[in-house]
C-alpha cells in the first residue's frame, strides 16, 4: 500500500465493491476501459459478507436441522444437535470463497483494486484515505466515477448497535451461541427471515411491528402463509407497537414498545389508549430497514444531488445530475436488491463506454427467503388494472402439486397475470417452496413478451415444482388438468 500522498489516474473509478460496484468494474474492464475499484471494507460488500449470502446460508442450515427434527410424518425420527459456532464457521467459509472469487474476477478483467475510503475532492478527483497507522492517503483523478457505496441498517432512537444486547442483521448473523429469547423489531423481509432462523434454532422469538401485518408492500395472500408458518414455529407477533427503549435486567433485557402513532396497514387508526408493551429477552434485533451510505462521500463538493433520505438521484442510464458521475445499487434507491444493483452497474459501464444501454425494471424479480418463500415479478392484477389493462389471472395451488407433496411443503400457490385479449404475461406472484427459483421462468416470459399459450405449451418435467407454473398458465386459459378451472 502506498504511504504518503501521491496522485494516480483512471478512466473509470468505482467506489464500493458490493454487487453493483464489482459488476460495474468487471463490465467496464470487459469493455477495455481502465478501471479502479475502491473498497473500504471487504470485496462483495454487504450482500456477500453480511447480508444475502450469510443469511441464506444460515437459512439453509437451520432448515436442514429443523426438517430432520420434524419429519416424523415421513417416518424419520431425529434429534439433531446444532452447533451454532460450527454453523457460523461453515457460513463464513462460504462467504470467504465468494469474496475471494470476486477479487480474482476483478483482477482477471484488468480491474485495479485499492483499499480505503473515498471522498470527492473536486470535479474529477477523490481523496482516498487508507486505514491503519502510517497508511496516509492519496489522490485519484478520474474521467468517470460510479458511486456504489450501498446501504446500512437503520438505527432507531435508544437502540445503539454498539450496545451488546442490541443487534443489527450483521451482528445477528455472527452470533456463535443461540439466544434463549430474542425480540425482533420490524416484520419486513430481514426481520421475518431472521425470526425464522432463530425460531428453528429453538429461540423464543417475539416480533414487534408498528403496522398491522408482516411484510409491508406484499399482498395479504402472499404474506399470510409466511405469518401463519412463523406462528406455527412459535413466533409471537405484537402488531401496532413501536420499540421505544430497553433496559437491563438480572437475566437479560426488557424491551419497551409504545402504541404506534402511525395509521394501521388496513387504513384504520391504531388504538392510542393501548398500554405500552414490555417483552423480556436476551437480545434485541433491530431490522426496520436500510439507509443509503451517501454521507461519507462529500457529495456536496461536486454538487451531486440526493433526495431527503440521502439516496442519490439518477436517470434510467444511472447518471446523476453531475456529468460523468453515476450511481448504482442501494445508494441509488429502490428497488434495493443485489441483482438490481448488478444490472445497474453493468448499465453504467456500458453508458460510459458509449454503448446503448438503459435500465428497464419491468421484469425485475424480488424474493423473500422466509418459509414459505415469496417470489414476484412484473405487475400484480391491481397494478395492471390501474394501468388500463384488461386482465386474466391463473392460479395453481401447491397442495395440488405432486412434487410439493413429496417434499412436505404444500403451502402457497403460483399466480400469473396476463392481458385478457392476447395473453401476454404481465406479472406473477408465487408463495411457496422454491418461489425464489420458480419466479425466474416468469421473469423470462415477461422479458421475451411470451404469452400464456407459450408458457402452457412448454412441456415441464414431471414431477417438479415448475409444473405449477405451467398449470397456472393453463388455469388462466381455462384448461388446467390438475386444479379446477375458474
Amino acid at each position: 500500500m502506498v504511504v504518503g500522498d501521491v496522485t494516480t489516474g483512471t478512466d473509470v473509478l468505482v467506489i464500493g465493491a458490493g454487487p453493483a460496484g464489482y459488476a460495474a468494474a468487471i463490465r467496464a474492464g470487459q469493455l477495455d476501459l481502465d478501471v479502479t475499484l475502491v473498497e473500504k471494507d471487504a470485496y462483495g460488500g454487504t450482500c456477500l459478507n453480511h447480508g444475502c449470502i450469510p443469511s441464506k446460508a444460515l437459512i439453509s442450515a437451520t432448515n436442514v436441522a429443523h426438517e430432520a427434527a420434524t419429519a416424523e410424518e415421513m417416518g424419520i425420527h431425529a434429534d439433531p444437535a446444532v452447533d451454532l459456532a460450527g454453523m457460523v464457521g461453515w457460513k463464513d467459509d462460504v462467504v470467504s470463497q465468494l469474496t475471494s472469487g470476486v477479487e480474482k474476477l476483478c483482477k482477471a478483467n484488468g480491474v485495479s483494486l485499492l483499499e480505503g475510503t473515498a471522498r470527492f475532492a473536486g470535479e474529477d478527483t477523490v481523496r482516498l484515505s487508507h486505514d491503519g497507522d502510517g497508511q496516509g492517503s492519496e489522490t485519484l483523478s478520474f474521467e468517470h466515477a460510479i458511486v456504489a457505496t450501498g446501504s446500512r441498517p437503520i438505527e432507531i432512537p435508544n437502540f445503539d448497535f454498539a450496545d451488546d444486547p442490541v443487534l443489527d442483521s450483521k451482528q445477528a448473523l455472527a452470533l456463535e451461541s443461540v439466544p434463549d429469547s430474542l425480540v425482533v423489531v420490524g416484520a419486513g423481509y430481514i426481520g421475518m427471515e431472521l425470526a425464522g432462523v432463530f425460531a428453528k434454532l429453538g429461540t423464543d422469538v417475539t416480533v414487534v411491528e408498528m403496522l398491522e401485518d408482516v411484510l409491508p408492500g406484499y399482498d395479504d395472500d402472499l404474506a399470510r402463509p409466511v405469518r401463519n408458518r412463523a406462528e406455527e414455529l412459535g413466533v409471537d407477533f405484537q402488531f401496532g407497537y413501536t420499540a421505544s427503549s430497553w433496559h437491563e435486567r438480572d437475566d437479560g433485557i426488557r424491551v419497551v414498545a409504545d402504541p404506534a402513532e402511525e395509521t394501521a396497514a388496513d387504513g384504520g387508526e391504531l388504538d392510542a389508549e393501548t398500554d405500552s408493551l414490555e417483552v423480556d429477552a436476551e437480545k434485541v434485533l433491530v431490522a426496520v430497514g436500510r439507509e443509503p451510505v451517501s454521507d461519507t462521500l462529500d457529495l456536496e463538493t461536486v454538487g451531486v444531488e440526493t433526495d431527503d433520505r440521502g439516496f442519490i438521484e439518477v436517470d434510467d442510464r444511472t447518471r446523476t445530475n453531475v456529468d460523468d458521475i453515476y450511481a448504482v445499487g442501494d445508494v441509488a434507491g429502490e428497488p434495493m436488491l443485489a441483482h438490481t444493483g448488478m444490472v445497474e452497474g453493468q448499465v453504467a459501464a456500458a453508458v460510459i463506454a458509449g454503448e446503448p444501454a438503459a435500465l428497464d425494471h419491468q421484469a425485475m424479480p424480488a424474493a423473500v427467503f422466509t418459509e414459505p418463500e415469496i417470489g414476484t415479478v412484473g405487475m400484480t392484477e391491481t397494478e395492471a388494472t390501474e394501468q388500463g389493462f384488461e386482465t386474466v389471472v391463473g392460479e395453481f395451488p401447491f397442495r395440488a402439486s405432486g412434487r410439493a407433496l413429496t417434499t412436505g411443503h404444500t403451502d402457497g400457490f403460483v399466480r400469473i397475470v396476463a392481458e385478457a385479449d392476447d395473453g401476454f404475461v404481465l406479472g406473477a406472484q408465487i408463495v411457496g417452496p422454491e418461489a425464489s427459483e420458480l419466479i425466474a421462468e416468469l421473469g423470462l416470459a415477461i422479458e421475451l413478451g411470451a404469452t400464456l399459450e407459450d408458457v402452457a405449451a412448454t412441456v415441464h418435467t414431471h414431477p417438479t415444482l415448475s409444473e405449477s407454473v405451467m398449470e397456472a398458465a393453463e388455469n388462466a386459459l381455462g384448461r388446467a388438468i390438475h386444479t379446477l378451472n375458474r
